[in-house]
């Protein structure tokens, strides 16, 4: 784009949209571009900042008109799959002011608008005794989460997030706000469960509750010299887990930081957190074998499920860090001893993962769309923080080699929310993937749309 017509294009949204958009040299745009993920240095042609339906509609529309492409985003946790797109000459759609979440008790249901986090879900479901299938963390974004798949730590019961889905609100490439279900725009909808912003900016989103008002769950905690054995006895435990089990283990290495609490700060530990979809006795049964690994820390116990959103640690700010994953068919033997070398080897702020997954998450269910299940009894994922732009190279690097050290035990699959953009997704659609960029062509013929896991 030569400069007159960056002028020109400029000028023209400045006409259309106003104090909507905010533009490089706008006070407005340096905070707005700025993702959850602080080490992705997004540098958009413009930032919106709808606060409506209506808003996002214009949006598109004045987008269309000046020959700019839209990239959505609600929260910027997953802004990592952006970041090999080039935004010059798109619009960063922020979906930041469009937040709030409506439950219908008796439905079980929920409407979340496009920006909202699991936090406002959560908020809003727990007076009645309800739950949604929440990633994580609790400000993670649930358009994004929920249409990328989504892995809960109730997947190995209830399946993947995707399938909580019942409809959606959609701005589409045209300007045309469209309800999409099985019954209205099936195809449409078949499409956004697992190409999720490839299609269109969702500015509403219907979803499923699940009705536990409190739930078994917790971690174990121990010093990583222990790694070794208690990795080994995870693996073996999950071979016989029933499907009422999620859990996930984890090394985790804490630098001396004084924000950090005592247990944690200048250590090095290997953590089992997960929950269990049983009653006291039976779930205490269930976890026995781990806990008579003596661990140092054990919170194990019976939690209002609005709580869960803190049991896995996540940061609780916006954080930069590097982050990546794949898929195991097994994790047993040489498969745990390659695990902990990789693991036990990186340095700095960071976590090395595998979360057992299995169950209902790899049964796909009828009327799911491009994406239902995951191949796989296993997910790893690798996360260093880069407190430091120069140091982003050295943690990317890291987390590869988590990865690459697992290679012969990789599945033929991806979880699309566990990767950053450096990484092909035609193992996260699977089979989709070539109907999934038929339909890319019919409902975004131009490419409007700049996606974070992109159909192409």
């Amino acid at each position: 784009m030569t400069i007159q017509q960056s002028l020109a294009t400029t000028a023209g949204l400045t006409d259309l949209l106003g104090d909507r958009i905010a533009l490089p040299g706008d006070a407005a745009y340096e905070s707005a571009r700025l993702p959850w993920n602080r080490a992705i240095d997004q540098r958009p042609f413009a930032v919106a900042r709808p606060e409506s339906a209506e808003d996002v509609v214009d949006i598109v529309r004045a987008a269309a008109s000046v020959g700019l492409r839209v990239a959505p985003q609600s929260t910027g946790h997953g802004a990592g799959a952006l970041a090999d797109s080039d935004l010059s000459d798109a619009i960063l759609l922020s979906l930041s002011g469009l937040r709030g979440a409506t439950v219908d008790p008796a439905a079980r249901t929920a409407r979340v608008l496009g920006g909202s986090q699991w936090n406002d879900v959560v908020a809003q479901a727990a007076p009645h005794g309800l739950t949604a299938m929440h990633g994580s963390a609790g400000d993670v974004g649930v358009v994004g989460y929920s249409l990328s798949g989504g892995l809960s730590f109730f997947a190995r019961t209830h399946g993947l997030a995707v399938n909580s889905v019942r409809a959606v609100q959609i701005v589409t490439a045209d300007g045309r706000l469209v309800r999409a279900s099985a019954a209205e725009n099936s195809e449409l909808f078949w499409a956004v469960r697992g190409g999720s912003g490839a299609f269109g900016i969702v500015v509403s989103i219907e979803i499923d509750l699940l009705p536990y008002a409190d739930l078994f769950a917790g971690m174990l905690l121990w010093d990583a010299t222990r790694a070794v054995e208690v990795a080994h006895a995870w693996s073996a435990w999950t071979r016989t887990a029933p499907e009422s089990v999620s859990t996930s283990l984890r090394i985790m290495h804490f630098p001396p930081l004084p924000e950090l609490p005592p247990f944690l700060s200048g250590r090095s530990v290997v953590v089992i957190d997960g929950v269990v979809l049983e009653g006291d006795d039976a779930a205490a049964g269930i976890i026995a074998p781990l806990r008579a690994l003596s661990p140092e820390m054990d919170t194990f116990a019976r939690i209002p499920a609005a709580e869960l959103v803190h049991m896995h640690m996540d940061p609780p700010e916006p954080t930069p860090a590097m982050s990546t994953g794949a898929m195991l068919g097994s994790f047993a033997g040489s498969a745990v001893d390659a695990w902990l070398a990789a693991a036990m080897s990186t340095t700095g702020l960071s976590f090395a993962e595998v979360r057992h997954v299995g169950g209902a998450a790899a049964r796909r269910p009828d009327g799911a769309g491009a994406v239902g299940s995951l191949a796989g009894d296993y997910l790893l994922a690798g996360i260093a923080m880069v407190p430091f732009p120069d140091v982003a190279p050295a943690a990317r690097a890291a987390v590869h080699a988590l990865v690459a050290a697992m290679v012969d035990w990789h599945a033929p699959s991806l979880a699309l929310t566990f990767i950053d953009g450096d990484v092909s997704r035609e193992q996260g659609f699977g089979d989709a993937a070539t109907r999934l960029r038929e339909l890319k062509a019919v409902y975004d013929p131009t490419g409007m749309f700049t996606a974070g896991h992109p159909v192409d």
